[in-house]
């Protein structure tokens, strides 16, 4: 294989790697937020406001980490707020989920008007020198951008967190029998809130990675639907981390090609290969739901279920 071919596919391959960091950042942190037994589909709207947060905040301070700590904040109070409407005023968590959605939309676009049109200066790549020269190994593994290698460890922790330490054992517990759980002690609300804030500051920083670092400007609505499919990815991966982030590698990889595919002039209306990733959520969810019984055994038992301490 020539030098040329090695570059081209490690920059197609780098490409995808980038388009998955928000899907497997915000599928993470739903997982992480399903396990605990509590189902939010305010995801799309969390991202939203991760996104104009930290674009604000970057531009006002001309700092990207202030920019990713102000993601973080707005993620985790949406976040707050779903959590308190669920768990404490024990609303239905679906619909409050979807209102957190269009609460986010709405609040983002409003946030942004007056940072539409501006950019802000992208994250660089890791540069390790003659490392990153490599064919190949050198632009995939040595040249990504700090939030690339960000979401390779967090995946690893919690993978780690769920399957060896005692804490992720609780929040497992939580999510299976919330009441054995509270039988013997465990502060359920105070661990399920816990666990929704995490989530929360996850979707915040995928959204800051599409303000800051893929785009990088502020755009209205830009998600794009990429929330929703971050919740596809939680199921397609059966609650397991490295498959949401093997998932979320297929589906920035569907985006890439279908980029390069309009690039190369090929003879379809742009619309039908833009919709192309959520024909593929669909198609994938369609094929999951032939296997119930594999959703059953790894679904928390008590997700969406409304708990309450004297129930």
């Amino acid at each position: 294989m020539s030098i040329e071919l090695l570059d081209a596919t490690a920059l197609l391959l780098v490409a995808m790697m980038r388009a998955a960091v928000p899907l497997a950042l915000a599928a993470l942190g739903e997982l992480v937020t399903e396990k605990s037994g509590v189902l939010n589909l305010g995801v799309e709207g969390m991202m939203l406001t991760g996104a104009v947060a930290a674009f604000a905040a970057t531009v006002s301070t001309g700092s990207m980490t202030f920019g990713l700590l102000a993601a973080m904040l707005a993620g985790m109070a949406m976040a707050l707020l779903f959590g308190f409407l669920t768990l404490y005023l024990l609303t239905n968590q679906v619909a409050t989920g979807l209102a957190l959605t269009i609460f986010g939309i709405g609040l983002s676009a409003f946030v942004g008007q007056g940072f539409v049109g501006q950019t802000v200066e992208p994250m660089a790549a890791v540069s390790l020198g003659a490392l990153s020269q490599i064919p190949l190994i050198g632009k995939l593994v040595f040249g990504q951008d700090p939030m690339v290698y960000l979401t390779l460890a967090l995946t690893g922790v919690i993978w780690w967190f769920f399957a060896r330490a005692r804490a992720g054992l609780v929040v497992r517990a939580v999510g299976e029998s919330p009441h054995a759980a509270h039988a013997i002690g465990y502060p359920v609300r105070l661990i399920r809130l816990g666990a929704v804030l995490f989530g929360g500051a996850c979707c915040g920083l995928a959204g800051a990675y599409l303000s800051l670092v893929y785009t990088p400007m502020w755009v209205e609505g830009m998600t794009a639907g990429r929330g929703w499919i971050a919740l596809a990815l939680v199921v397609f991966a059966t609650w397991r981390p490295w498959r949401a982030l093997l998932g979320a590698w297929l589906f920035g990889g569907i985006t890439i090609i279908q980029l390069h595919v309009q690039g190369m002039g090929v003879d379809l209306p742009s619309q039908v290969l833009s919709m192309l990733p959520y024909l593929a959520t669909i198609v994938v969810l369609v094929l999951i739901s032939r296997d119930s019984t594999r959703i059953r055994l790894n679904a928390p038992a008590s997700i969406g279920k409304v708990f309450h301490p004297e129930g």
